[in-house]
C-alpha cells in the first residue's frame, strides 16, 4: 500500500490489509486512488458501456435475482438501478458503529476500483470525496443473508451515496442529504449498473470482520501478558514454557505462544527455573507444594495456540477477500467478456468468523478461570480471599468483579454457535443456501468486545495481586513496563469503590494499545 507526505493512504485493490483499514477506522488518515486502479476503472467502465446495448446483461437491462428473466426497457434501465438501492434499504435503522461502517466503506470501495465491476469513476471519486469529508454511510446490524453479498447492508451505503439515508458525520449521525448540504459536495448519480455493483458483494461482512481480526489479535497478546504475569506471581516452574516441551508437538502456534511467553518472561526473578529434577527430601511422603500448575497456568501454549493459529488462518482469508472482486456479473474489460457467478457469496467470511467466535469464546473462558483462581484463596494458597487488601468481611476486594466477568464469559458461550451452518433458503429459494456472514461477523465482534471485558477485570486482579505480595520488584522487564502503564489507569483497589466508569477505561486502553508482537503471515497476491 502506497502512502505519501500527505498522509494519504492510495488504494489500489489488491493489498490492503486488515492493519491498515483498523488504522483508516480510528484515525483521520485521507485516502486516494491509485492511477493505475484508475485507468483499469475507466477501461471497464468504457467497455461495459459499448457493448451494453447489443447483449441482455443481468442487472444492466433485466430484472434481479429470480426476475432476471424479465427485459427491462431501455428508458427504464437508470430508474431499475435506484429502485434496487431503494427497495433493499430495508434495516432498522440500529447501526453498527462509526468505526466498522468506515471499515465497509472502505472495503467496497477497494472491491470496485480492481476494475471488474464497470463502474464509472465518478462513482469512485465521489466515494473517495465522501470519505475524506466524514461523510459515511450508517449500516445497519440486520437483514443481510450473505450471499447474494451483503445486500440490504450495502444497499444503506448505496443510499448515502445518492444523497439518501443516514450518515455518520464527523462521528455525528445524519441525515445524508444534511451532510451533503454542510459540505457542499453534490450526490452521485448512478448509471449503467452501479446500483447493483454497490449493493453485491461481500464487503460488509468482510470489513467488519477484518476490524475482528485486528481486535482479537490484540485481545490475545494482552492474554498472553496476564497468563505469564499469573504464573510469575505464582511463581511456577518454566518447564511448561519450555522449547523442549513445546517442541514434542508440531503446533506452530503452540510453539509461536511458547516462545513468546519466554520473551516475555526475561530477566524474572520470579519464574523457577527446573531442569531435569527438582529436590526434594527423601523422608517427605507429601510434597509441600504442586509438583505442576493447574491447567489455566500449565497449558498456556496448548490452550493460546490453537487460538494463534485459527486467527493466522482467518487474517490470510480475510485480506484474500479485501482484496477480492465479490461482484456478479465479474467483466474482464482485457478478454471483453463477462462472467456470471457467485463470487458475491460470503462463506469464506462466515466460516471463518463462526471460529473466531469459538476462539475468542475459549480465550474468555481462560481469562475467567485464571480470575477465579487469582480470587479463590483455597487455590492459590499465597493471596487474601478476593484479593482484598482491606479489612476481611468489611471490605469486598474484587469480588463484585467477578460476577461481571463470570456472566460476560457465560454470554459469549451462548452467542458462539455457529451461523455459517443456519442458512435459510429466502428470494423465492433463488438464494437457496447463504452464509449468513454479515451475522456471523457482528456476533463475532460482540465476543471479542466480550473477551476484552472479562480480560480488563483479570488484568486488574493481575495487578491487584502483584501489590498484595508486594513482586513489583521482581517482575521481568516487560511485565515491570506493563504494571506501571496499567497503574496509571486503573489505581489499586483498597477501599471499596465503584468501578464502572474506570473498567471502560481500562478496556478501552487495552483495546487501543495492542503490543504488535503478534504478526501473521498474510499473502493479499
Amino acid at each position: 500500500m502506497l502512502e505519501n507526505s500527505n498522509c494519504m493512504l492510495l488504494l489500489n485493490g489488491y493489498n490492503l490489509t486488515s492493519k491498515e483499514l483498523y488504522n483508516l477506522s480510528i484515525n483521520d488518515t485521507k485516502i486516494g486512488i491509485s492511477e493505475e486502479a484508475s485507468e483499469k476503472v475507466s477501461k471497464s467502465f468504457d467497455f461495459l458501456k459499448s457493448v451494453y446495448s447489443e447483449l441482455n446483461l443481468y442487472g444492466i437491462n433485466t430484472g434481479l435475482g429470480p426476475m432476471a428473466q424479465v427485459r427491462i426497457s431501455d428508458d427504464k434501465l437508470v430508474e431499475l438501478q435506484y429502485n434496487l438501492v431503494r427497495s433493499h434499504t430495508s434495516g432498522f435503522p440500529n447501526y453498527i458503529d462509526s468505526f466498522n461502517c468506515k471499515a465497509v466503506f472502505v472495503t467496497r470501495l477497494n472491491s470496485l476500483i480492481r476494475g471488474h465491476s464497470s463502474v464509472s469513476i465518478d462513482l469512485v471519486n465521489h466515494m473517495v470525496c465522501m470519505y475524506n469529508n466524514e461523510i459515511i454511510p450508517c449500516i445497519p446490524i440486520h437483514g443481510g443473508v450473505g450471499a447474494s453479498g451483503d445486500l440490504v447492508q450495502l444497499a444503506h451505503l448505496a443510499l448515502a451515496i445518492i444523497g439518501e439515508g443516514t450518515v455518520y458525520f464527523k462521528g455525528q449521525q445524519i441525515p445524508a442529504s444534511e451532510a451533503y448540504t454542510t459540505t457542499g459536495i453534490q450526490p452521485s448519480k448512478l448509471v449503467l449498473r452501479e446500483g447493483l455493483a454497490l449493493i453485491n458483494g461481500t464487503s460488509a461482512m468482510t470489513g467488519v470482520g477484518a476490524l475482528n481480526i485486528v481486535n482479537a489479535t490484540t485481545a490475545l497478546e494482552w492474554m498472553l501478558i496476564f497468563s505469564v504475569m499469573i504464573n510469575e506471581v505464582m511463581e511456577a516452574f518454566d518447564d511448561h514454557l519450555s522449547a523442549e516441551l513445546n517442541a514434542a508437538k508440531k503446533h506452530s502456534g503452540q510453539k509461536e505462544i511458547a516462545r513468546l511467553a519466554r520473551e516475555i518472561l526475561k530477566g524474572s526473578k520470579l519464574i523457577r527455573v527446573r531442569n531435569n529434577h527438582w529436590d526434594k527430601e527423601k523422608s517427605d511422603n507429601f510434597f509441600k507444594e504442586k509438583v505442576q500448575e493447574y491447567y489455566s497456568l500449565r497449558c498456556i501454549p496448548q490452550i493460546l495456540g490453537p487460538v494463534f493459529d485459527t486467527l493466522s488462518y482467518a487474517a490470510n482469508v480475510i485480506e484474500n477477500e479485501l482484496n477480492s472482486t465479490s461482484d456478479n456479473p465479474i467483466i474482464n474489460f482485457e478478454s471483453e467478456n463477462i462472467f456470471h457467478g457467485g463470487n458475491f457469496h460470503g462463506d469464506y467470511i462466515s466460516l471463518e468468523m463462526d471460529k473466531l467466535k469459538l476462539v475468542m469464546t475459549r480465550l474468555s473462558m481462560l481469562s475467567e478461570r485464571q480470575l477465579n483462581y487469582l480470587l479463590n484463596n483455597r487455590l492459590n494458597g499465597k493471596l487474601p480471599s478476593f484479593i482484598n487488601l482491606q479489612i476481611l468481611g468489611l471490605n469486598f476486594g474484587l469480588q463484585g468483579l467477578q460476577f461481571t466477568a463470570t456472566s460476560t464469559t457465560s454470554e459469549n458461550q451462548t452467542l458462539s454457535t455457529s451461523s455459517y451452518i443456519h442458512s435459510i433458503s429466502s428470494n423465492n429459494d433463488n438464494q437457496d443456501i447463504v452464509s449468513m456472514g454479515f451475522n456471523s461477523a457482528c456476533i463475532a465482534a460482540r465476543i471479542i468486545e466480550n473477551a476484552f471485558e472479562v480480560i480488563t477485570i483479570e488484568a486488574i486482579a493481575v495487578l491487584q495481586a502483584v501489590d498484595a505480595l508486594n513482586l513489583k520488584d521482581r517482575l521481568s522487564e516487560y511485565n515491570l513496563n506493563v504494571y506501571d502503564e496499567l497503574r496509571k489507569v486503573f489505581p489499586a483497589i483498597t477501599d471499596d469503590r465503584s468501578t464502572s466508569h474506570e473498567l471502560e477505561a481500562m478496556k478501552n486502553h487495552l483495546k487501543r494499545n495492542g503490543k504488535g508482537f503478534i504478526v501473521f503471515n498474510t499473502s493479499t497476491n
